[in-house]
């Protein structure tokens, strides 16, 4: 079923709305679920957190795409969840993955207001749209979903030192190009 059917459902309150969401978007959710997480059991309640707040917020938001809209979603429950997690000491799954990001984004709590963080995503946003398809895929798949470098690599038919090593040079880009338009990292 296609998005807009799906949003269709939502609106109309049909609970076939969760389960045509579930037949086409509930792997990719898992999976980003999962790679932030790396509890399944966690990862499942994120997942089933994340229907219900798509149930709660559509109507009155209708997304564009609703694979993004729930991706967002996931990510943020997710984090959340391995935030409460992680303040108990139980693992650290996620700190690699931010701390590689550290050195090119500024990481201040208080990215000085709404305005600047808008300004931020604007420029990060642009710099994802210049990049060659493959290399906007490989820095989004690990550090917007999370995914490990290792998957990344043999999906990519790389070695996990040559996806390093590209990841790398992408941070290293970004760097440039924040640091260029005077953000601070």
């Amino acid at each position: 079923m296609e998005d807009q059917g799906i949003i269709r459902l939502y609106f109309n309150r049909d609970q076939e709305a969760i389960r045509q969401t579930d037949r086409k978007y509930g792997r990719q959710c898992r999976r980003t679920a999962r790679n932030i997480l790396a509890i399944p059991e966690d990862a499942e309640e994120c997942v089933n957190d994340t229907y219900l707040a798509a149930w709660n917020t559509i109507p009155p938001e209708r997304p564009r795409t609703l694979g993004a809209y729930l991706g967002r979603i996931i990510r943020n429950l997710s984090i959340s969840r391995y935030r409460a997690n992680h303040a108990q000491k139980r693992y650290a799954g996620l700190e690699a993955m931010l701390s590689e990001l550290e050195e090119c984004v500024p990481g201040r709590a208080d990215v000085e207001a709404e305005l600047e963080r808008r300004e931020l995503g604007a420029l990060l946003s642009s710099w994802l749209d210049a990049l060659p398809r493959e290399e906007r895929d490989l820095f989004l798949r690990r550090y917007w979903y999370g995914e490990a470098v290792q998957d990344l690599a043999r999906e990519a038919g790389l070695t996990p030192n040559q996806a390093s090593q590209r990841l790398f040079r992408l941070r290293g880009l970004l760097r440039t190009m924040l640091e260029s338009k005077g953000v601070d990292v």
